[in-house]
């Protein structure tokens, strides 16, 4: 794994981290930034995606188990009004699974690169997987995914507690 490949990842696990940690009130940016953040990444990724032989089966698994870990941020993510405001909480939980998701990728591609070359290269020629550019593929898909479906399932979240606010202040007569 390169220099820049490593800044990236630890990068996108201190962003991940500083901005969910900890309980905060969600704005328009609880969901605009990392929407934009998704579709710039894509763009960069995902521009040249391979597809022959099973390279889209492995793509496709990552974009799933990114689903399935997104399905499991979001049930680590509580959210609760506040007075008026409704707030978004994530802890130690959260941090655990995106440092393991996060780590995982790494010592995959460290190892990959490394002592697990000829293993990863084998596994390749026998599955039908034409190389690195689907492996890179399949866990850009599976961190978008993740990124993705932890956005959606906690929005539908903010807005069930938006709705049930709202529903509550009729009732009181507010």
């Amino acid at each position: 794994m390169s220099t820049t490949q490593w800044i990236l990842n630890l990068g996108l696990l201190a962003w991940v981290l500083q901005r969910n940690l900890g309980s905060h009130r969600v704005t328009r940016g609880t969901f605009l930034v990392p929407a934009v953040i998704v579709l710039v990444v894509g763009g960069v990724f995902l521009q040249d995606v391979p597809s022959a032989g099973n390279d889209t089966g492995l793509e496709l698994i990552g974009l799933a188990g990114g689903a399935v870990l997104g399905v499991v941020a979001a049930a680590l993510t509580r959210v609760r009004r506040e007075g008026q405001e409704v707030v978004v909480r994530a802890g130690v939980a959260f941090a655990a699974l995106w440092v393991v998701v996060i780590g995982g990728r790494v010592a995959f591609a460290e190892w990959a690169t490394g002592a697990g070359s000829r293993t990863v290269g084998e596994f390749s020629m026998r599955h039908l997987i034409t190389g690195a550019d689907a492996w890179t593929v399949a866990f850009v898909l599976m961190a978008l995914a993740m990124v993705t479906v932890r956005m959606v399932v906690t929005a539908g979240q903010v807005a069930l507690t938006r709705r049930a606010t709202v529903a509550a202040d009729v009732r009181v007569g507010a």
